[in-house]
């Protein structure tokens, strides 16, 4: 049975990577529970706006064209996927935690702990995500504000603020997101007065290592994310011009892919937070177990 114990950058990576290994099977069948849905939305979306092709021209027609049904399509997808990738996170510690504790990780259980904290989930998830938008909203009041005073201040100096003020605010942002990136975990494994009380406890977990999530999250995501995603479009514009008759179903095989490797992004999220909690507090496995309920 693993131990609780602090982990360098590189053995969040490993752990997750191999947790995913061994239990693949599990982590499938969750994600084909929970992704499904937002998967077709997705698949269904491309082909409507943009055809099996997407070419320059298909996005500036729709663009130009059909911009509120394109809105409204990209906001239910977005809410159907944010919704799942909780759900899918949240069975995903499940099944990490029973791993760590020793026990045989079910999927009847993993998906009972998503749905019961589905509601806190979402709702930290979108006060999250309209932080975030208030923050970019405020940055981009900041920025007119410096195009307004262009006349007045000069040019260049309206250029090299605007610069500034641009860098400053994806710095904001990034950071901001470093420091609550431990909610969900936070929601799913600890008891809390209110959901949103998540906030404060993430940005304390992460004190002192909001680059380090980041980065970790990052790689993370490019682990399981960019990299097969550019190999498949590598693919697919082979497709298209030596087999375009195959065009169509390897287009649903690019857009169901991420159904295999999404809970990998879970499972470096989770390792990250046990991390965290393990050099701060001396988390180890009785705790767990007591916040699952299994001791």
């Amino acid at each position: 049975m693993p131990d609780l114990r602090p982990m360098e950058f590189g053995e969040i990576l490993d752990g997750a990577l191999s947790l995913f290994r061994r239990h693949f099977g599990l982590f499938l069948r969750l994600s084909l529970v929970v992704m499904w849905l937002p998967v077709a939305l997705l698949l269904y979306w491309r082909v409507r706006f943009f055809g099996l092709q997407g070419t320059p021209e298909q996005t500036l027609a729709v663009l130009q064209n059909e911009m509120l049904s394109f809105s409204l399509w990209a906001l239910l997808w977005g809410v159907v996927y944010g919704a799942a990738m909780l759900l899918l996170t949240a069975g995903s510690i499940r099944i990490i935690s029973d791993s760590f504790l020793g026990r045989e990780p079910k999927l009847s259980e993993a998906l009972a702990m998503g749905a019961g904290k589905i509601v806190p989930l979402f709702l930290v998830g979108f006060g999250k995500t309209l932080l975030l938008i208030l923050i970019a909203i405020g940055g981009g009041v900041v920025m007119a504000v410096l195009v307004a005073l262009g006349k007045a201040i000069g040019t260049g100096l309206a250029v090299l603020l605007m610069l500034a003020a641009g860098v400053g605010l994806i710095w904001l942002l990034l950071f901001v997101m470093s420091g609550y990136m431990v909610t969900t975990p936070v929601v799913v494994l600890e008891s809390l007065a209110s959901s949103f009380d998540s906030f404060g406890r993430s940005w304390q977990l992460t004190s002192g290592a909001k680059s380090r999530m980041f980065f970790i999250v990052v790689v993370g995501w490019v682990i399981a994310s960019l990299l097969p995603a550019l190999v498949l479009q590598a693919i697919g514009a082979l497709i298209l011009q030596f087999m375009p008759g195959a065009l169509l179903p390897w287009t649903v095989v690019q857009v169901a892919l991420p159904i295999v490797l999404t809970p990998i992004i879970p499972c470096v999220l989770t390792l990250a937070y046990y991390d965290r909690r393990v050099r701060r507090e001396g988390f180890d496995l009785q705790l767990l177990g007591e916040q699952l309920g299994l001791t």
